[in-house]
């Protein structure tokens, strides 16, 4: 089947770039279509090259130029890995990053690339929402992707129905406590919520758990959302026991 630049509606993705095409061999790779290699790629490493990936994990490997045309827009890409889109469970256990209506592609894939960092791995966003799958959320998590879950839901209700077990902190500008009032880990799983990069979370999600804001000086509006995510994970992984 011709792969054609990426739709949502298509069932598959792909990686762009060799360290993004390695991380998805090394854990997802039954999932692996296809690595594509451009005629120009340079072996950097005689000991690592991508032929040689592909020859371990038995994947099949093809030099494609026209391909690159069609999928890549940056000329210095020379490896993609397509890939068949794949269903995860979230954690009942772990605790969960909740993005309602997230609309940004390369702030998602850094969210996930910051969670990561902090030990999050378990993420629900509530539809509408920017596509996960996209190359370019891809991208922008540096690989982190491959290693975290995800289910999307077409309403909080819906989320909060099936992980009614979980303790929900939304972060709001006008949140009835400040983070760093919060000093003990919440004894079961959490959700940290957080809403959509222009218009933040509706005003009914006071009426979820608790409502938290993160203190900055009025000389700005609000924080970027990976921004604000970015210390709103820091904190709660640092929470003591």
């Amino acid at each position: 089947m011709e792969i054609k630049r990426y739709k949502h509606n298509a069932g598959y993705s792909y990686t762009l770039g060799m360290a993004l095409t390695i991380e998805l061999i090394k854990y997802k790779r039954e999932s692996v279509r296809t690595i594509y290699v451009h005629p120009d790629y340079i072996v950097q490493d005689k000991n690592r090259t991508i032929f040689d990936i592909c020859e371990r994990a038995a994947l099949p490997c093809e030099v494609n130029g026209k391909i690159f045309s069609r999928l890549s827009m940056k000329e210095n890409t020379y490896v993609i890995g397509v890939f068949e889109k794949y269903l995860t469970d979230l954690s009942r256990e772990e605790p969960h990053i909740v993005l309602v209506n997230p609309g940004d592609s390369g702030n998602l894939g850094t969210i996930l690339r910051t969670g990561l960092g902090f030990g999050f791995r378990d993420y629900a966003i509530i539809r509408p929402g920017v596509d996960i799958y996209a190359p370019k959320a891809i991208r922008a998590s540096m690989g982190a992707f491959f290693h975290v879950r995800f289910s999307y839901f077409d309403s909080f209700d819906e989320y909060r129905t099936q992980f009614s077990g979980h303790e929900i902190y939304s972060f709001m500008l006008d949140g009835e406590m400040e983070l760093r009032e919060i000093g003990e880990k919440p004894i079961q799983p959490y959700s940290l919520i957080f809403g959509n990069e222009g218009t933040g979370l509706p005003c009914c999600f006071h009426n979820y758990g608790k409502s938290v804001c993160i203190a900055h000086n009025h000389e700005i509006d609000s924080l970027n959302l990976a921004i604000a995510f970015g210390i709103a994970a820091r904190a709660f992984a640092e929470l003591k026991n």
